[in-house]
C-alpha cells in the first residue's frame, strides 16, 4: 500500500521559464533547447516524476546531474529495481506511475530547484531560514549556494535562536528540579537567586525593592548634603555635611557593601562577575566611601592636609555613579543601554555632523566679527563654544554676533544644527523600538519552547508507561508522525537538559 498524495492544481507563479504548467496538471521542467544527442548518455536523457507535498514535477537527468551529489541526482541515477535504495532516498514510490513521493515543503523546493539552473539559491519571503536550511540538508545541497542576502538573514535568525536557547537555559537553571550536589552548593545557588533573581521568590523581590530604595535615598542624601542651609560648620569654620546625613550615607554604604559581597560570594563565575559592567559600577559606588575614610584617618600622616581634602572632595564626586545602580532594577534602562550600543553608527554620524558644523561656523563667525570694534569672538577656539550652544539651540547669550553677516551666519548655523540633530534621531529611536519588541518576542518564544519541551517530556513519560502496558507500537508511531524533522539543535540541548533534570528528580523521589 503506497502513500496517498493529493495533487495540488495551481497556476504557475514562476517568473523564470524553467517550470511550466502542462495539460497533465503538474509542474514540468522543459528540456534545454540546445541538446547534442551524441554527447548525451541514457542517464542524461532520463526523466523522473516527483511529488513534493502534493505538487508534481517532471525533472530531467541532464539538469539534475549538474550536481551529482544531490539527492535528486542520486535518485535519477539509481536502478528502479533496487527498492531499498529508492526508499532510502524518498518517502514512497509508485512503480506503476514511476512517481517518487516526498513529504517536504513544496515552496522551499521551488527555491532549491533554482540551484540546478542558476547556480545559486534565494530564499523567498515568508520561508523560515532555519527550516530552509533543513530542507537544503535533506536535498543534499550545500549552503554555499545561498545568495549573500539570504546568508545575512540566516545569520540573524541563528543569533535570535541562540538568544532563545540562552533564555531557555537561564529559565531551566532557575527551576528547582534537581537538588545540588552538596549543601554548600545548594546554599550558594539559593543565595544567588535571592540576590540576582527578583522574580524567583517573594524574599528576593523584597530585597530588590529595598536595594532600589537605598539607591534613591543615597542619591537624595548626596544632593541634600550640598545645600548650604543644611550643612554645618566644623571647628575651622568650613561647611561640612550634617551628621544625620552622614549617618544615613553610612547606612546606605553598609547595605551596598553587604549586597556586593553576598552577590560576589554566591556568583558561579567570580571572574565574569568582577568584570561585568554593572558590577564595576557597583564597586565604583562603594569604593569612594572607604577611600575617603582611609585618607581622612591615615592620609594626614603621609601627605599634606590640603591635598587630602582635595582628594576627598574629588572622590565624593564619584558618588554619582551609584545612580546607575538603578539600571539593575529597570528593564527599560537596560533596553536603552543596549539600543545605544547598537546605535553607535548613528551616534557617530551625529557627532561627525556636529563637529564639521562647529568647526565651519565658528571659523566663519570669528572671521565675520573681526570688523566690529567690540567683537566677542577673540579666537576660533573660543568661537567653538558659541557654535556649540547655537547649533544645539541652547543660546546662553554670553557670546553673540554683532555684525549683519555674523547674524546671518548664526541663523544658518542654527538651521543646520537642527537638521544635523534631527536626522540621526529617528534611526536611534527605531533601534530602541526594534530591540525592545525583539526582547519581548524572544521571551515569549523562550516560554513557548519550554511548554513544548514539557509536552515532549510528558509524551516520553507516556511512552514509558505504555511500554509497560504493551501498547507501545501505536503510540510511538503516532508520536513519530506528529513530530517535525525540522528540529532546532540549540533547543534540543535544552530539551535534553530538562529531561535529565526530570529523570534525576524521579530517581530522587524513589
Amino acid at each position: 500500500m503506497h502513500m496517498k498524495h493529493k495533487s495540488v492544481d495551481c497556476i504557475s507563479t514562476f517568473s523564470t521559464p524553467k517550470i511550466a504548467y502542462d495539460s497533465r496538471k503538474m509542474w514540468t521542467i522543459p528540456k534545454p533547447r540546445y541538446r547534442n544527442c551524441n554527447s548525451l548518455d541514457t542517464r542524461d536523457e532520463a526523466e523522473i516524476a516527483v511529488n513534493i507535498g502534493g505538487v508534481k514535477l517532471v525533472l530531467y537527468g541532464d539538469v539534475l546531474n549538474r550536481y551529482p551529489e544531490s539527492r535528486l541526482a542520486e535518485l535519477i541515477n539509481c536502478s528502479t529495481l533496487n527498492y531499498d535504495i529508492i526508499y532510502s532516498l524518498c518517502d514512497d514510490y509508485d512503480p506503476g506511475k514511476r512517481e517518487f513521493y516526498f513529504d517536504r515543503d513544496p515552496d522551499a523546493f521551488r527555491c532549491i530547484i533554482d540551484v540546478y539552473y542558476f547556480g545559486e539559491i534565494h530564499i523567498k519571503r515568508g520561508i523560515c531560514p532555519i527550516c530552509f536550511i533543513k530542507e537544503m540538508e535533506f536535498w543534499k545541497i550545500d549552503q554555499s549556494y545561498l545568495d549573500e542576502c539570504c546568508k545575512s538573514d540566516l545569520t540573524e535568525k541563528e543569533e535570535e535562536l541562540a538568544e532563545i536557547a540562552n533564555k531557555v537555559k537561564l529559565i531551566l537553571d532557575d527551576l528547582d528540579v534537581v537538588p545540588s550536589v552538596n549543601r554548600s552548593a545548594r546554599y550558594q545557588k539559593f543565595l544567588w537567586k535571592l540576590m540576582e533573581k527578583p522574580e524567583s521568590s517573594l524574599p528576593a523581590r523584597i530585597i530588590a525593592i529595598a536595594s532600589f530604595l537605598f539607591v534613591l535615598v543615597s542619591s537624595l542624601v548626596m544632593c541634600v548634603g550640598t545645600i548650604p542651609e543644611v550643612q554645618m560648620e566644623d571647628d575651622e569654620g568650613d561647611l561640612v555635611e550634617h551628621p544625620t546625613l552622614e549617618a544615613i550615607e553610612t547606612a546606605c554604604i553598609g547595605w551596598f557593601t553587604v549586597e556586593y559581597l553576598l552577590r560576589f560570594m554566591s556568583s558561579p563565575n567570580k571572574l565574569h562577575f568582577f568584570l561585568s559592567f554593572m558590577n564595576i559600577i557597583d564597586f565604583m559606588a562603594i569604593m569612594p566611601f572607604y577611600v575617603v575614610l582611609t585618607l581622612t584617618y591615615l592620609g594626614t600622616a603621609m601627605m599634606d592636609l590640603a591635598k587630602v581634602q582635595q582628594a576627598v572632595q574629588a572622590l565624593r564626586i564619584m558618588r554619582i555613579a551609584r545612580i546607575f545602580k538603578l539600571a539593575r532594577h529597570s528593564s527599560g534602562l537596560q533596553t536603552l543601554t543596549y539600543a545605544l550600543k547598537r546605535s553607535f553608527k548613528e551616534l557617530g554620524l551625529l557627532l561627525m555632523y556636529m563637529g564639521i558644523g562647529i568647526f565651519v561656523f565658528s571659523a566663519l563667525g570669528y572671521t565675520l566679527e573681526q570688523s566690529h570694534p567690540e567683537t566677542l569672538f577673540s579666537s576660533i577656539p573660543q568661537s567653538f563654544w558659541w557654535a556649540i550652544i547655537t547649533m544645539t539651540t541652547v543660546g546662553y547669550g554670553d557670546i553673540y554676533p554683532k555684525t549683519t553677516l555674523g547674524k546671518c551666519n548664526a541663523a544658518i548655523s542654527f538651521l543646520c544644527g537642527v537638521i544635523a540633530i534631527a536626522l540621526p534621531i529617528h534611526p536611534i529611536i527605531n533601534n530602541f523600538v526594534i530591540f525592545y519588541n525583539k526582547q519581548r518576542l524572544l521571551e515569549t518564544a523562550a516560554k513557548h519552547e519550554l511548554e513544548l519541551m514539557e509536552l515532549q517530556s510528558s509524551e516520553d513519560s507516556m511512552v514509558k508507561a505504555t511500554r509497560k502496558s504493551g501498547a507501545l507500537g501505536a503510540l510511538e508511531s503516532s508520536m513519530r508522525t506528529s513530530r517535525s524533522d525540522n528540529s532546532i539543535p540549540l533547543i534540543e540541548e535544552s530539551t535534553r537538559t530538562l529531561k535529565s533534570k526530570k529523570y534525576c528528580s524521579e530517581t530522587e523521589s524513589f
